[in-house]
């Protein structure tokens, strides 16, 4: 099983010229390209969240270190 060869694109591109007609392939394309662009602004969404999540608890854990060290002298 190897990749796909300029013939069997051809023949895939073509079945899907039939299939869905020449007037819908852009309408189809713009839809695909808006989900794609609505999928990777949900991951960078996420991505920053948890970013900032580490981040938040990394200074909470050294806060708590520092409440520590400060009864351990009292």
């Amino acid at each position: 099983m190897g990749s796909f060869g300029g013939m069997e694109v051809l023949i895939i591109g073509l079945a899907i010229l039939l299939f869905f007609g020449a007037k819908r392939i852009p309408e189809l394309a713009r839809g695909l390209g808006q989900g794609m662009k609505e999928f990777k602004k949900a991951s960078n969404e996420i991505k920053k969240e948890l970013e900032e999540g580490q981040k938040e608890g990394m200074d909470s854990d050294s806060n708590s270190e520092e409440n520590t060290q400060k009864k351990q002298q009292d």
